[in-house]
């Protein structure tokens, strides 16, 4: 409960829990994604049509071990359950939730929509409701949206009138009160000290002439760029505009010969030879998406032998699962706590988020 109430991140996006025990790190398993249907008008000639209520599904990667371990002191072990849950547990499940945050917010490179420019903090309402028809273009549901700002975004939006006027906002002064942005144009908004910062590579040609090298037929997830005096790299998540059309870069890259060939998500429009390209700047990448957009995943590890049912636990609360271990350190004659969790996380639709540049 407590990593719960510490997460941000991990309480919007699609979770996946089970018993099933794993053997360690670097499993793959496979985990249900909701399912989909389209509305069809229906045909009194033809009857109604069956669709396939398949859920889909989609392998994940288990190769982070999070592991929290400390010692417990004989005062320690004297505390109410409340003053050890304020004094250990609570501090220990921080930096799990910390931790996990930094994990799903760094899925930011796999996602090609943004608005907003980089290195500018976003600062009006048209900010959010611009990325709200990105989200709407793109047919992201629109329950369950959520927006997590980095603090200084947050404290811009802060200082606009209609997000704290109470009269207007219709919220009694909550917004005032707690400084929360609360629920705005269809988002639950958050803030996250842990949003990332995106450096792009190092990319540079003389001004102006970026191009695409070749005709790039529709469908393609790989294209080349040359220009004057070409050198440096791309980096997973560089953000890329051609004719108007958003990529994300997926590999990184290095330039060679004066030419650079990358490959990027979407796959591409019709592009012709000589196209210009231009780089997106580093920025810092808060996130607009719909739940399903991104994943976590967590397994149990398996119980070690050898100690007592008291001393052992796998612990599962509301998606949420923990291994808890206490044991005794006779060499050091100290109790000590280990809870760890194998996780692991995914994008499973970058279409159904965007970021929001600062």
């Amino acid at each position: 409960m407590q990593l719960k109430n510490n997460t941000v991140m991990a309480n919007l996006i699609h979770r996946d829990y089970s018993n099933e025990f794993v053997s360690g790190v670097g499993n793959t398993v496979t985990i249900r994604k909701p399912a989909t249907f389209e509305v069809n008008e229906f045909d009194r000639d033809t009857g109604i049509q069956i669709q396939d209520a398949t859920e889909g599904s989609e392998t994940v990667l288990l190769d982070k071990l999070l592991d929290v371990s400390f010692e417990v002191t004989a005062e320690q072990l004297t505390l109410d359950i409340q003053n050890f849950s304020e004094q250990l547990l609570t501090p220990a499940m921080q930096s799990f939730a910390n931790k996990i945050d930094k994990y799903l917010l760094g899925l930011y490179i796999d996602v090609p929509d943004y608005y907003g420019t980089a290195g500018t903090t976003p600062s009006t309402v048209g900010d959010i409701t611009n990325t709200r028809m990105i989200l709407n273009i793109n047919k992201a549901p629109f329950e369950n949206r959520n927006l997590v700002l980095d603090p200084i975004n947050e404290n811009s939006f802060l200082q606009i009138a209609g997000f704290y006027e109470a009269d207007k906002v219709g919220d009694d002064g909550t917004a005032l009160r707690e400084a929360s942005l609360g629920r705005k144009f269809g988002f639950n908004i958050f803030t996250d000290q842990n949003v990332e910062t995106h450096t792009k590579g190092t990319l540079a040609a003389d001004a102006g002439t970026l191009k695409v090298k070749g005709a790039v037929t529709a469908g393609a997830t790989q294209l080349v760029i040359d220009g004057t005096a070409l050198t440096g790299t791309l980096v997973k998540g560089d953000l890329l505009s051609i004719s108007d059309n958003k990529y994300v870069v997926t590999e990184d890259t290095t330039a060679a010969a004066g030419e650079i060939a990358v490959k990027v998500f979407p796959a591409t429009t019709a592009i012709t030879d000589d196209t210009d390209v231009t780089i997106i700047n580093s920025h810092t990448a808060s996130l607009a998406f719909h739940k399903n957009a991104f994943a976590l995943v967590t397994r149990p590890l398996a119980l070690p032998k050898g100690l007592s049912s008291e001393q052992k636990a796998i612990i599962n609360y509301d998606g949420f699962g923990l291994r808890v271990i206490y044991d005794y350190n006779s060499q050091y004659k100290k109790d000590v706590v280990s809870i760890d969790m194998l996780c692991g996380v995914k994008t499973l639709n970058p279409k159904l988020a965007c970021r929001l540049l600062g």
